[in-house]
């Protein structure tokens, strides 16, 4: 194998590695739907949970624990604000090399939630 064609590989990798971890953090950090939930209301619930796990039978218990421990580490990301920036820069370094060599339309970027302002800085236009 060429020197040319292991640098193509690394290349592609390196494009393919920056363009997961964006479109995994744009999933990760995607508004949900339904009504949101507070801070307020989620440490109501935990309230209640603690209340109700003294008295509640052996799978009860596991339910309501497993709720707890998600209450918890959602109440922690509440706090955390995400910086997308750095992920943001490597995509649009890459994005436009991965979709010539995947085929990969504009559209196709928008359907999973890339906005049009990063498209574009990436260099990929609609007629693609």
């Amino acid at each position: 194998m060429s020197d040319e064609h292991k640098a193509a590989l690394a290349e592609g990798r390196n494009q393919g590695r920056a363009v997961r971890r964006y479109l995994e953090a744009l999933d990760a950090h995607r508004p949900k739907r339904g009504r949101k939930r507070t801070k307020e209301s989620m440490e109501r619930r935990l309230e209640r949970i603690e209340q109700d796990l003294s008295g509640a039978d052996p799978l009860k218990r596991l339910q309501l624990t497993q709720e707890r421990l998600d209450l918890t580490v959602e109440l922690e990301a509440l706090g955390a604000k995400v910086d997308l920036s750095g992920l943001e820069a490597d995509f649009v370094a890459a994005a436009a090399g991965y979709s010539d060599r995947k085929g990969i339309s504009w559209a196709a970027w928008r359907a999973l939630g890339v906005e049009p302002s990063v498209l574009k800085r990436a260099g990929i236009g609609r007629g693609r």
